[in-house]
C-alpha cells in the first residue's frame, strides 16, 4: 500500500498493519469501547452485489480486514449480514462474534454459533435461545446499542469492529456510537439499487476527520475517518 495522505514528501509503502495501528484507539477509562466500522463500496456507492460484499473485494482489501479483526475484542455484526455472508467462526481464538438481532431467525446449528465464539445481543422482550448460544439483552422493543457496548467494555472489550450491514451501521450513526470509520472504495460500477455503508433513520449531521488515505497496486481506496471531538 502506498499512502496518498497526509503526504510529506514522496509517496511512501506501507504494511497495512503500521498504517491501521493506532493507541488511541483504546481510551482510559471510557464507559464503553471503541467502536470502528469497516465497509467497502464501490465508486458508486454499492455496498454489495447479489446482496453480498465479497465480490466487491481484492486482495489488499481482504489484507486490511485481517488487520482490523486482529486489533478488535469484538465483532458487531447484525443478523442479515451473517446470513448473507454466511459467517464463520474467526481464525483468532480470542475473538467474539457479537450478532444483533431483535428477532432471533439464525442458524443455531451453524459452525458460528456450535463453536462458543459468537453470541446473540438481542432484546429483554425476544424469545429463548440455544443453551449453547449466549444472548446478551438490552433493551425491550429494539436493541440497546449503547447498553449492549456499555455492557461488552465491563467485560473488558476495548475496541468492536463493526461489520455491518448498512442498518446496523445507520444505528450506530443516530445514536451517536460510531468514534471510527475504516472504509477501501472498490474500483467497480455496480449500479443496481443496492445500499448505502448506512441507512435508517436521518441523524444530526456529525463531522469526521480524515486520518489518512491509501491506494494499492489493484486501484482500490484506502479511507479512514475519525469521529471529530
Amino acid at each position: 500500500m502506498e499512502v496518498l495522505y497526509p503526504s510529506d514528501g514522496p509517496r511512501r509503502a506501507v504494511d497495512p498493519a503500521a498504517l491501521y495501528a493506532d493507541p488511541a484507539r483504546r481510551r482510559p477509562g471510557r464507559a464503553r469501547p471503541w467502536v470502528l466500522a469497516n465497509m467497502i463500496a464501490s465508486v458508486d456507492g454499492a455496498v454489495a452485489v447479489d446482496g453480498r460484499s465479497g465480490p466487491l473485494g481484492g486482495p489488499t482489501d481482504r489484507a486490511v480486514f485481517s488487520v482490523l479483526r486482529g486489533l478488535a475484542d469484538v465483532v458487531l455484526v447484525g443478523a442479515g449480514t451473517v446470513r448473507a455472508e454466511r459467517y464463520r467462526p474467526p481464525r483468532r481464538p480470542e475473538l467474539r462474534v457479537a450478532v444483533v438481532s431483535r428477532r432471533l431467525d439464525l442458524d443455531w446449528s451453524s459452525d458460528l454459533f456450535r463453536s462458543g465464539r459468537a453470541f446473540v445481543v438481542t432484546t429483554t422482550e425476544a424469545g429463548p435461545v440455544p443453551d449453547h448460544v449466549e444472548a446478551l439483552r438490552a433493551g425491550r422493543d429494539e436493541v440497546d446499542l449503547a447498553a449492549a457496548l456499555g455492557e461488552l467494555g465491563r467485560r473488558g472489550g476495548e475496541v468492536v469492529l463493526c461489520e455491518g450491514g448498512p442498518s446496523l451501521n445507520g444505528a450506530l450513526v443516530v445514536a451517536g456510537l460510531l468514534d471510527e470509520l475504516c472504509l477501501t472504495v472498490a474500483p467497480l460500477l455496480v449500479g443496481g439499487t443496492s445500499g448505502r455503508v448506512a441507512v435508517g433513520p436521518a441523524a444530526p449531521l456529525q463531522g469526521l476527520a480524515v486520518a489518512h488515505v491509501a491506494t494499492a497496486d489493484d486501484g482500490y481506496l484506502f479511507l479512514r475517518y475519525l469521529r471529530s471531538a
